[in-house]
């Protein structure tokens, strides 16, 4: 169990890295580091989940829940201009007046990601598996959250350069390219979409969906409201979600798809949540549903965080999110590196060849 004292020094560290991305968290996260009181709330979550975005997402799950508008006013994605005073006092306050529920949340909850960004990386990947098999995609995908990325048909895409793709959707993704990546012009047919997680987000939660939402830094106003369109948009048309595990219930999920058109399994950021060996197991169980029937796996994971995952990479990207292609094909497992991309979705870095 870490001290006070340690915790103030994750904050002070944090404070130096998340500084060019979010200067908000930056300011508040310095001032933390000198506050035993503030630092010691994060005493209340389990030893992993001991880390400073842990408690502004806890934090700012109260702001937009309506607790403090005097720090919901310096959030960028709360005020169209925020104010450029200390936010300081107001965030001290909140977490003095409100420490009890802090605690609990701190207590109960761990900071999630569900980036519908991410489908400006799967799209070309969806093109190819489309034009080659010559049917509809059927999707499985894994660690889903709330589903946002089973929406991917639903949404627009802006490449640059590149082509402008359902541009009239209520959501349009932008990605910039490099390489000559096979960018589709059409978005390709869709069939049925399952969502697997061991605890879905029902977007119909308000209170589940504000913690997603507060997961999001307020520095990053683009993803926050991005990420509340997708929510509006899968809330009028809720996607299929199931309880259940990445390995032990990933076969029923596929043959249902399957009905539908040609299987795709996707991953983003989530298996890098599984234990080694439970990784491997995941590529055996494909294995197996491939020797059956042909499937795909586009994952967007990083190789650094996955060993257990056959991802090819060389040393100088093993940290980045490297987009993958994996197919069974009459039994027959191939893998290609497709690219690396922003974790995000803003970029994508096309391998050559």
């Amino acid at each position: 169990m870490p001290t006070t004292a340690e915790l103030q020094q994750r904050f002070r560290d944090f404070a130096d890295t998340a500084r060019p991305r979010a200067p908000l968290y930056a300011r508040l996260s310095a001032a933390i580091a000198g506050d035993d009181a503030v630092a010691s709330l994060l005493t209340a979550a389990p030893p992993t989940q001991q880390i400073p975005v842990l408690l502004f997402a806890a934090t700012h799950h109260l702001v937009l829940a309506g607790a403090c508008p005097e720090l919901a006013a310096h959030y960028p994605n709360l005020s169209p201009v925020p104010d450029a005073g200390d936010p300081w006092p107001a965030f001290r306050d909140l977490c003095h007046q409100h420490a009890a529920q802090l605690r609990e949340i701190i207590a109960t909850r761990h900071t999630q990601t569900n980036e519908v960004g991410r489908c400006a990386t799967f799209l070309p990947a969806f093109a190819q598996i489309a034009e080659e098999t010559g049917s509809p995609l059927a999707q499985v995908d894994v660690g889903t959250s709330a589903g946002l990325t089973l929406g991917w048909h639903r949404y627009g895409y802006s490449y640059a350069p590149g082509p402008q793709v359902a541009t009239e959707a209520p959501l349009v993704l932008p990605c910039g390219v490099r390489g000559a990546a096979p960018l589709p012009t059409v978005i390709p047919a869709h069939g049925r979409g399952i969502g697997l997680d061991l605890h879905p987000i029902d977007v119909s939660d308000d209170d589940a969906v504000r913690w997603l939402e507060a997961c999001v830094w307020p520095d990053q106003a683009d993803r926050f409201h991005r990420l509340e369109t997708a929510i509006r948009m899968a809330q009028s048309a809720p996607p299929e979600l199931r309880a259940g595990d990445a390995v032990d219930d990933l076969a029923a999920a596929v043959a249902d798809v399957a009905e539908t058109g040609h299987p795709v399994v996707t991953t983003s950021w989530a298996l890098s949540y599984l234990a080694v060996e439970r990784q491997r197991e995941f590529v055996q169980r494909l294995d197996r549903i491939g020797g059956d029937t042909d499937i795909s796996w586009v994952a967007a994971e990083s190789p650094a965080q996955t060993p257990g995952l056959p991802i090819p990479h060389t040393p100088e990207i093993a940290e980045l999110t490297v987009l993958s292609l994996t197919r069974w094909r009459g039994g027959r497992r191939t893998v290609q590196r497709l690219a690396t991309a922003h974790p995000h979705g803003y970029w994508l870095h096309w391998a050559p060849g």
